[in-house]
Protein backbone atom coordinates (compact mmCIF):
# COMPACT_ATOMS: atom_id res chain seq x y z
CA UNK A 1 0.00 0.00 0.00
CA UNK A 2 1.43 3.38 -1.03
CA UNK A 3 2.34 5.63 1.86
CA UNK A 4 0.63 9.01 2.07
CA UNK A 5 2.35 11.77 4.06
CA UNK A 6 0.54 14.85 5.34
CA UNK A 7 0.99 17.53 2.67
CA UNK A 8 2.30 20.19 5.04
CA UNK A 9 4.22 17.95 7.45
CA UNK A 10 6.57 20.13 9.49
CA UNK A 11 8.31 20.53 12.82
CA UNK A 12 4.93 21.08 14.46
CA UNK A 13 4.18 17.43 13.72
CA UNK A 14 7.22 15.99 15.49
CA UNK A 15 5.98 13.88 18.40
CA UNK A 16 7.18 14.72 21.91
CA UNK A 17 10.65 13.21 22.30
CA UNK A 18 11.21 13.61 26.05
CA UNK A 19 13.17 10.73 27.56
CA UNK A 20 14.82 9.83 24.26
CA UNK A 21 18.50 10.08 23.42
CA UNK A 22 19.44 11.07 19.87
CA UNK A 23 22.91 11.00 18.33
CA UNK A 24 23.40 13.14 15.22
CA UNK A 25 26.64 13.08 13.26
CA UNK A 26 27.78 16.24 11.53
CA UNK A 27 25.59 18.20 13.93
CA UNK A 28 27.60 21.42 14.23
CA UNK A 29 26.18 22.92 11.04
CA UNK A 30 23.82 22.49 8.12
CA UNK A 31 21.36 19.63 8.11
CA UNK A 32 22.81 18.05 11.22
CA UNK A 33 22.43 21.23 13.24
CA UNK A 34 18.84 21.77 12.10
CA UNK A 35 18.00 18.15 12.89
CA UNK A 36 19.57 18.40 16.34
CA UNK A 37 17.76 21.70 16.97
CA UNK A 38 14.31 20.30 16.29
CA UNK A 39 14.95 17.09 18.19
CA UNK A 40 16.05 19.17 21.19
CA UNK A 41 13.03 21.46 20.77
CA UNK A 42 10.83 18.34 20.88
CA UNK A 43 12.37 17.37 24.21
CA UNK A 44 15.02 14.82 23.25
CA UNK A 45 18.48 14.71 24.78
CA UNK A 46 20.84 15.21 21.85
CA UNK A 47 24.49 14.34 21.33
CA UNK A 48 26.03 16.60 18.72
CA UNK A 49 28.78 14.56 17.11
CA UNK A 50 31.41 16.50 15.18
CA UNK A 51 35.13 16.83 14.65
CA UNK A 52 35.70 20.52 15.43
CA UNK A 53 35.71 21.67 19.05
CA UNK A 54 35.19 25.33 18.18
CA UNK A 55 32.23 24.57 15.91
CA UNK A 56 30.86 22.28 18.60
CA UNK A 57 31.01 25.03 21.20
CA UNK A 58 29.34 27.48 18.83
CA UNK A 59 26.58 24.99 17.99
CA UNK A 60 25.91 24.41 21.68
CA UNK A 61 25.73 28.16 22.27
CA UNK A 62 23.27 28.68 19.42
CA UNK A 63 21.13 25.71 20.41
CA UNK A 64 20.99 26.78 24.05
CA UNK A 65 19.86 30.24 22.97
CA UNK A 66 17.19 28.80 20.67
CA UNK A 67 16.00 26.14 23.13
CA UNK A 68 16.58 27.28 26.73
CA UNK A 69 17.09 24.28 28.98
CA UNK A 70 17.86 21.95 26.08
CA UNK A 71 19.60 18.71 27.01
CA UNK A 72 22.50 18.85 24.58
CA UNK A 73 26.18 18.05 24.56
CA UNK A 74 28.99 17.95 22.04
CA UNK A 75 31.05 14.80 21.58
CA UNK A 76 34.11 14.89 19.37
CA UNK A 77 34.44 12.33 16.60
CA UNK A 78 36.37 12.42 13.35
CA UNK A 79 34.51 10.24 10.89
CA UNK A 80 37.63 10.02 8.74
CA UNK A 81 39.26 7.89 11.45
CA UNK A 82 38.13 4.49 12.69
CA UNK A 83 40.17 5.10 15.83
CA UNK A 84 38.19 8.24 16.59
CA UNK A 85 34.92 6.43 15.85
CA UNK A 86 35.85 3.63 18.24
CA UNK A 87 36.84 6.09 20.97
CA UNK A 88 33.55 7.96 20.53
CA UNK A 89 31.56 4.72 20.70
CA UNK A 90 33.53 3.57 23.75
CA UNK A 91 32.57 6.74 25.60
CA UNK A 92 28.88 6.23 24.84
CA UNK A 93 29.06 2.55 25.74
CA UNK A 94 30.71 3.40 29.05
CA UNK A 95 27.81 5.73 29.81
CA UNK A 96 25.45 2.81 29.10
CA UNK A 97 22.52 4.95 27.97
CA UNK A 98 20.15 3.48 25.39
CA UNK A 99 20.21 5.30 22.05
CA UNK A 100 16.75 5.87 20.60
CA UNK A 101 17.69 7.76 17.43
CA UNK A 102 20.91 7.64 15.41
CA UNK A 103 21.08 10.03 12.46
CA UNK A 104 24.00 9.14 10.17
CA UNK A 105 24.31 12.53 8.51
CA UNK A 106 27.91 13.76 8.28
CA UNK A 107 29.34 13.96 4.77
CA UNK A 108 31.87 15.53 2.45
CA UNK A 109 31.12 16.21 -1.19
CA UNK A 110 33.07 16.07 -4.44
CA UNK A 111 36.53 16.79 -3.06
CA UNK A 112 38.51 17.91 -6.15
CA UNK A 113 41.49 15.59 -5.69
CA UNK A 114 41.45 12.02 -4.47
CA UNK A 115 42.46 11.88 -0.84
CA UNK A 116 42.15 9.28 1.87
CA UNK A 117 41.02 8.91 5.46
CA UNK A 118 43.35 8.02 8.29
CA UNK A 119 42.70 4.36 7.45
CA UNK A 120 43.42 4.71 3.74
CA UNK A 121 39.84 4.77 2.46
CA UNK A 122 38.89 7.11 -0.37
CA UNK A 123 37.72 10.17 1.57
CA UNK A 124 34.09 10.32 0.42
CA UNK A 125 33.41 6.61 0.68
CA UNK A 126 35.21 6.49 4.01
CA UNK A 127 33.61 9.56 5.61
CA UNK A 128 30.12 9.36 4.15
CA UNK A 129 29.54 5.63 4.27
CA UNK A 130 32.16 3.35 5.85
CA UNK A 131 32.37 5.52 8.96
CA UNK A 132 28.62 5.25 9.54
CA UNK A 133 28.67 1.52 8.85
CA UNK A 134 31.34 1.10 11.53
CA UNK A 135 29.68 3.53 13.96
CA UNK A 136 26.28 1.88 13.71
CA UNK A 137 27.86 -1.52 14.31
CA UNK A 138 29.63 -0.28 17.43
CA UNK A 139 26.46 1.38 18.76
CA UNK A 140 24.16 -1.55 18.00
CA UNK A 141 24.07 -2.77 21.63
CA UNK A 142 22.96 0.69 22.80
CA UNK A 143 20.37 0.86 20.03
CA UNK A 144 19.08 -2.52 21.18
CA UNK A 145 18.59 -1.16 24.66
CA UNK A 146 15.89 1.14 23.32
CA UNK A 147 12.47 -0.38 22.78
CA UNK A 148 11.92 1.54 19.54
CA UNK A 149 15.29 2.61 18.14
CA UNK A 150 15.68 4.20 14.73
CA UNK A 151 18.68 4.54 12.46
CA UNK A 152 18.34 7.19 9.76
CA UNK A 153 20.92 7.07 6.98
CA UNK A 154 21.19 10.28 4.98
CA UNK A 155 21.45 9.59 1.26
CA UNK A 156 21.00 11.93 -1.72
CA UNK A 157 19.20 12.23 -5.01
CA UNK A 158 22.73 11.83 -6.37
CA UNK A 159 22.47 8.10 -5.64
CA UNK A 160 20.65 7.91 -9.00
CA UNK A 161 23.52 9.56 -10.86
CA UNK A 162 27.21 8.95 -11.38
CA UNK A 163 28.02 5.34 -12.26
CA UNK A 164 24.63 4.31 -10.80
CA UNK A 165 26.15 1.22 -9.21
CA UNK A 166 28.73 0.19 -6.64
CA UNK A 167 31.99 -0.35 -8.49
CA UNK A 168 33.38 -3.31 -6.60
CA UNK A 169 36.31 -3.51 -9.03
CA UNK A 170 37.41 -0.01 -8.02
CA UNK A 171 35.57 0.66 -4.77
CA UNK A 172 38.20 3.11 -3.54
CA UNK A 173 38.49 4.99 -6.86
CA UNK A 174 42.17 4.08 -7.10
CA UNK A 175 42.17 3.43 -10.85
CA UNK A 176 40.09 6.44 -11.76
CA UNK A 177 38.86 9.22 -9.51
CA UNK A 178 35.87 11.36 -10.42
CA UNK A 179 34.85 13.70 -7.57
CA UNK A 180 31.13 13.55 -8.28
CA UNK A 181 31.05 9.84 -9.16
CA UNK A 182 32.72 9.06 -5.84
CA UNK A 183 30.14 11.17 -4.02
CA UNK A 184 27.26 9.48 -5.84
CA UNK A 185 28.66 6.05 -5.00
CA UNK A 186 28.97 6.94 -1.30
CA UNK A 187 25.35 8.07 -1.19
CA UNK A 188 24.15 4.97 -3.07
CA UNK A 189 26.05 2.93 -0.48
CA UNK A 190 24.26 4.78 2.33
CA UNK A 191 20.86 3.97 0.85
CA UNK A 192 21.75 0.33 0.29
CA UNK A 193 23.05 0.18 3.86
CA UNK A 194 19.75 1.48 5.25
CA UNK A 195 17.79 -1.24 3.47
CA UNK A 196 20.24 -4.04 4.22
CA UNK A 197 20.40 -3.02 7.89
CA UNK A 198 16.63 -3.40 8.10
CA UNK A 199 16.76 -6.82 6.45
CA UNK A 200 19.47 -8.01 8.83
CA UNK A 201 17.70 -6.53 11.83
CA UNK A 202 14.57 -8.44 10.89
CA UNK A 203 16.54 -11.65 10.32
CA UNK A 204 18.56 -11.40 13.54
CA UNK A 205 16.02 -9.87 15.88
CA UNK A 206 17.96 -6.65 16.46
CA UNK A 207 14.73 -4.67 16.81
CA UNK A 208 15.79 -1.67 14.73
CA UNK A 209 13.80 0.54 12.43
CA UNK A 210 16.26 1.49 9.70
CA UNK A 211 15.27 3.97 7.04
CA UNK A 212 16.77 6.74 4.91
CA UNK A 213 16.15 10.30 3.86
CA UNK A 214 17.62 12.97 1.65
CA UNK A 215 17.40 16.79 1.86
CA UNK A 216 17.00 17.66 -1.79
CA UNK A 217 18.97 20.74 -2.81
CA UNK A 218 19.53 22.29 0.62
CA UNK A 219 21.62 25.39 1.13
CA UNK A 220 24.47 24.16 3.35
CA UNK A 221 28.27 24.42 3.36
CA UNK A 222 28.66 21.03 1.69
CA UNK A 223 29.83 22.44 -1.64
CA UNK A 224 31.97 25.17 -0.04
CA UNK A 225 33.73 22.56 2.08
CA UNK A 226 34.15 20.18 -0.88
CA UNK A 227 34.78 21.45 -4.40
CA UNK A 228 34.95 25.03 -3.10
CA UNK A 229 33.13 28.27 -3.82
CA UNK A 230 35.08 28.91 -7.03
CA UNK A 231 34.32 25.51 -8.56
CA UNK A 232 32.11 24.87 -11.55
CA UNK A 233 29.77 22.91 -9.31
CA UNK A 234 29.50 25.87 -6.91
CA UNK A 235 28.74 28.31 -9.74
CA UNK A 236 26.14 25.94 -11.19
CA UNK A 237 24.60 25.45 -7.76
CA UNK A 238 24.43 29.20 -7.22
CA UNK A 239 22.59 29.67 -10.51
CA UNK A 240 20.22 26.74 -10.01
CA UNK A 241 19.74 27.50 -6.35
CA UNK A 242 17.70 30.59 -7.15
CA UNK A 243 14.92 28.32 -8.42
CA UNK A 244 15.58 24.86 -7.01
CA UNK A 245 17.10 25.11 -3.54
CA UNK A 246 15.60 25.27 -0.09
CA UNK A 247 16.93 26.19 3.34
CA UNK A 248 18.86 23.75 5.51
CA UNK A 249 15.92 23.82 7.93
CA UNK A 250 13.54 22.68 5.18
CA UNK A 251 16.11 20.15 3.95
CA UNK A 252 16.19 18.60 7.42
CA UNK A 253 12.45 17.88 7.42
CA UNK A 254 12.70 14.50 5.62
CA UNK A 255 15.39 13.48 8.14
CA UNK A 256 13.16 14.50 11.03
CA UNK A 257 10.19 12.67 9.55
CA UNK A 258 12.26 9.50 9.19
CA UNK A 259 13.59 9.86 12.74
CA UNK A 260 10.38 10.63 14.60
CA UNK A 261 7.09 10.14 12.79
CA UNK A 262 5.05 7.09 13.85
CA UNK A 263 4.17 6.42 10.21
CA UNK A 264 7.77 6.37 8.96
CA UNK A 265 8.31 2.86 7.67
CA UNK A 266 11.11 0.32 8.02
CA UNK A 267 13.28 0.59 4.90
CA UNK A 268 11.40 3.75 3.94
CA UNK A 269 13.03 6.55 1.99
CA UNK A 270 11.95 10.17 2.26
CA UNK A 271 12.79 13.45 0.56
CA UNK A 272 11.28 16.64 -0.85
CA UNK A 273 8.36 16.27 -3.22
CA UNK A 274 8.80 19.00 -5.83
CA UNK A 275 11.21 20.00 -8.61
CA UNK A 276 12.65 16.51 -9.15
CA UNK A 277 12.94 16.08 -5.37
CA UNK A 278 15.02 19.24 -5.04
CA UNK A 279 12.66 21.11 -2.69
CA UNK A 280 9.20 21.07 -1.20
CA UNK A 281 7.20 19.15 1.39
CA UNK A 282 8.20 15.74 2.72
CA UNK A 283 7.23 12.82 0.50
CA UNK A 284 8.20 9.26 -0.27
CA UNK A 285 11.37 9.49 -2.35
CA UNK A 286 12.23 7.62 -5.53
CA UNK A 287 14.63 4.70 -5.13
CA UNK A 288 16.91 3.84 -8.02
CA UNK A 289 16.96 0.21 -9.10
CA UNK A 290 20.64 -0.11 -8.14
CA UNK A 291 19.75 0.55 -4.49
CA UNK A 292 17.38 -2.41 -4.54
CA UNK A 293 19.95 -4.96 -5.76
CA UNK A 294 19.96 -7.55 -2.97
CA UNK A 295 23.10 -9.33 -4.14
CA UNK A 296 25.03 -6.07 -4.40
CA UNK A 297 23.81 -5.05 -0.95
CA UNK A 298 25.15 -8.28 0.56
CA UNK A 299 28.44 -7.86 -1.28
CA UNK A 300 28.74 -4.28 -0.06
CA UNK A 301 27.99 -5.31 3.52
CA UNK A 302 30.65 -8.03 3.43
CA UNK A 303 33.20 -5.69 1.88
CA UNK A 304 32.41 -3.05 4.50
CA UNK A 305 32.92 -5.53 7.34
CA UNK A 306 36.27 -6.55 5.88
CA UNK A 307 37.44 -2.97 5.34
CA UNK A 308 36.37 -1.56 8.70
CA UNK A 309 36.72 -4.64 10.89
CA UNK A 310 33.22 -3.92 12.19
CA UNK A 311 31.33 -6.74 13.84
CA UNK A 312 27.64 -6.66 14.54
CA UNK A 313 27.34 -7.64 18.18
CA UNK A 314 24.40 -7.71 20.55
CA UNK A 315 23.56 -6.67 24.10
CA UNK A 316 25.68 -9.60 25.28
CA UNK A 317 28.72 -8.08 23.56
CA UNK A 318 28.02 -4.80 25.36
CA UNK A 319 28.15 -6.64 28.69
CA UNK A 320 31.48 -8.13 27.67
CA UNK A 321 32.87 -4.68 26.88
CA UNK A 322 31.56 -3.28 30.15
CA UNK A 323 33.14 -6.08 32.17
CA UNK A 324 36.66 -5.58 30.76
Amino acid sequence: MAQVIKADWGVQDIPFQAGKLAVVTGATGGLGYETALELARAGAEVVLAGRNDAKGADALRRLSAAVPGAQIRFEKVDLASLGSINAFADRLIAQGRAIDILVNNAAVMATPKRSTTADGFELQLGTNYLSHFALTARLLPLLQRSRHSRVVSVSSGAHKRGKKRIDFDDLQSERKYSPFDAYCQSKLAMLMFAFELQRRSDANGWGLLSNAAHPGFARTDLIANGPGTDSILARLAKFMGVFLSQSAADGALPLLYAATDPDARPAGYYGPKNMFEMKGPVAVAVIDRAAQDLDAAKQLWNASEELTGATWGTIDSLREVASR
